[in-house]
């Protein structure tokens, strides 16, 4: 199987030696998204809610890169520093998924990558 990996041009990719995306055959890995832009900006303020609808965006746009869409999601894995905000991760999370309904966890973890971020998400698709 072909495998193809995608960048989204954050700094930490180049950083860690990750793709943002990786494509082998039908299969679709994106890795722990967060809400961060290019030049490492945070997009959604405190806000658990915008972030997550601004990470799950940036999803859809790296599953489009690779040929795939949100329809073709089967898991997804939430990351959030303080649990007490899933309802808000979850409302945004529903907004995308709604119709869709993949496998999905949520952990809360002791922190992430910079203090500003709330959330990170990963996504695995497969491409039917």
């Amino acid at each position: 199987m072909q495998r193809t990996n995608f960048s989204s041009g954050t700094p930490w990719e180049s950083l860690a030696g990750y793709s943002r995306v990786v494509r082998i055959g039908n299969f679709v890995f994106v890795a722990g998204t967060s809400s961060a832009d290019t030049d490492g900006s945070i997009h959604g303020g405190e806000s658990a809610y915008e972030q997550t609808k601004f990470i799950l965006g940036k999803i859809e746009s790296a599953l489009n890169q690779a040929g795939s869409e949100l329809k073709d999601v089967v898991r997804t894995r939430i990351f959030v520093r303080d649990m007490s905000m899933y309802n808000d991760i979850l409302k945004a999370h529903n907004e995308f998924f709604h119709d869709i309904r993949p496998a999905s966890t949520i952990v809360e973890v002791n922190s992430l990558i910079a203090k500003e971020m709330l959330v990170e998400i990963e996504a695995d698709a497969i491409i039917v």
